[in-house]
């Protein structure tokens, strides 16, 4: 009988081992590697493309035949393949929808045999700290599927490597290398988060982050429709109040706690119920600690833009606040965020530059796509106007900075031949808000000069004349094909066209 149950139990457990190893390779042949040709513009020649590079990332099946992977996975991709764990053959996809706020994208695959076999994956909720995850991918180095163990050690707000958002993200401690980008981190056999990156600041050695689920639910509801809204903003500009005498200054008791509002954008629904110097206490019904961050979870804390993040443009969300000791409740509705606040725009991706060239010289916005020409150490190599402008709000005054970014020396621009890099305030007196603007203003100049100028009183002077003679020739010297980007505004392609 001894005998008989042994025999049973042994193989109850073979049948057991047999169905797990089953369900492993099933949930393997879900993961999926990318194969991306991606061709960056370049920004230091605004009309050109850089060297196509290829790379390379991983992604999972989810619903719909969809494959959920990172933004900068397939950013700036000409040409994008897919491969099935186990499988030769690579298929050709698509960019379906992208987040790079959040570094997540959806691709789908043009021959619909290749979802055969494979099986869409869940998402699940965030483990709790200290639980075990997984994680899927194709790290470089090799082409068979890699699967590293790790336990979740950090849940909080970072900064994105990818576009410098900042949103919730999640911490192992396993190494995420270049390739693992984009595969899923796996708990009990569901999606909890898409790897992202890896930190190697300040000497941190096997440390890995990735999208948590809350910012995964958040793009996918975003995709249903097609239309990418992102995630909505505030308004408000919040400083901490750990500090007592700010903190009685502005009428709050020893026992209440908030966020000092610093700033409130006017072209923002929180103008109509928010003012500088009021209290942020609560949103969506979670208090806000003087550090700025709310409990999103039993004893685990965040920033309070969790709260936001939570919500969708056009979502109302509700807010306490104290004025002058007053204690205020009222509704915001949160509404899409602008390009940027600030006077420098955030990098951007999967579309051309835009620039001008007038009698030669090249003229193109301010923005980090630029800035970040200057390699991985731009914080010190790019110019010194250039980084300051990033902590400038930008407003209706100044909503970005034009810069002459070079010259190409020609006859109509002799005595500039080494000027570069220089920010441009005004044309013929006429302050210049934004780059349309200089553009329209440069191109519908009836005078005999363009007298441009810098902040300093600085000036560039062009012979009008001189520079619309001499502008073909400046173009084919050097082998430019159009001398404004496309669809800068109707009147110069109207013009263009008829040349």
């Amino acid at each position: 009988m001894k005998r008989l149950l042994a025999l049973a139990l042994l193989m109850l457990f073979a049948v057991q081992s047999i169905a797990a190893d089953s369900e492993q390779e099933q949930l393997k042949r879900s993961i999926i590697k990318i194969y991306t040709t991606a061709a960056a513009p370049d920004y230091f020649n605004p009309w050109a493309l850089l060297n196509p590079q290829q790379l390379s990332g991983s992604g999972a099946v989810i619903s719909g035949e969809r494959i959920l992977t990172n933004a900068h996975v397939v950013a700036n991709g000409s040409y994008i393949q897919v491969q099935r764990h186990g499988d030769a053959q690579k298929f050709r996809a698509r960019v379906q929808f992208v987040s790079h706020e959040a570094d997540l994208a959806l691709l789908t695959v043009e021959d619909e045999s290749f979802f055969e076999g494979t099986r869409p994956l869940a998402l699940g909720k965030l483990p709790e700290l200290q639980e075990e995850v997984t994680v899927y991918g194709y790290p470089m180095g090799g082409k068979s599927l890699s699967i590293t163990r790790g336990v979740l050690s950090r849940v909080e707000h970072q900064y994105y490597a990818h576009a410098d958002s900042y949103l919730m993200a999640g911490q192992i401690d396993a190494a995420i290398n270049p390739g693992n980008s984009g595969g899923p981190v796996i708990s009990n056999g569901r999606i909890v988060g898409v790897a992202m990156q890896t930190n190697h600041s300040q000497g941190a050695e096997n440390l890995g982050y990735f999208v948590p689920p809350s910012v995964i639910e958040h793009v996918l509801e975003d995709a249903v429709d097609g239309v990418q809204q992102g995630f909505p903003e505030l308004g408000a500009v919040t400083q901490s109040m750990e500090s007592p005498a700010m903190k009685a200054e502005a009428g709050l008791s020893d026992d209440e706690e908030g966020a000092l509002v610093v700033k409130v954008f006017a072209d923002t629904p929180a103008a109509e119920v928010l003012k500088p110097g009021d209290v942020l206490l609560a949103v969506d019904g979670y208090p806000i600690a003087s550090d700025r961050t709310v409990e999103w979870r039993e004893n685990q804390r965040t920033n309070y833009h969790y709260a936001v993040d939570l919500h969708h443009v056009g979502d109302t969300l509700p807010v306490r606040f104290s004025r002058h000791g007053e204690i205020h409740k009222a509704q915001i509705t949160l509404a899409a965020p602008p390009p940027s606040r600030s006077l420098v725009l955030s990098e951007q991706y999967d579309q051309r530059p835009r620039y001008y060239i007038y009698g030669g010289v090249v003229f193109v916005p301010l923005n980090m796509n630029l800035i970040k020409r200057w390699g991985n150490n731009w914080h010190s190599k790019a110019p010194i106007d250039y980084l300051y402008a990033r902590n400038q709000w930008s407003d209706t005054k100044h909503r970005e900075l034009v810069v002459a970014l070079k010259v190409l020396p020609a006859a109509v621009n002799l005595g500039y031949h080494d000027w570069k890099n220089w920010i441009i305030d005004s044309v013929n007196g006429q302050p210049v808000p934004d780059f349309d603007t200089f553009a329209r203003l440069m191109e519908s100049n009836q005078q005999p000069f363009v007298d441009l100028r810098d902040e300093a009183g600085y000036r560039m002077v062009l012979d009008a004349a001189a520079a619309r003679e001499q502008q073909p020739m400046i173009l084919q010297t050097y082998h430019i094909p159009q001398r404004h980007s496309q669809g800068l505004f109707s009147t110069l392609a109207q013009k263009d066209s008829g040349d």
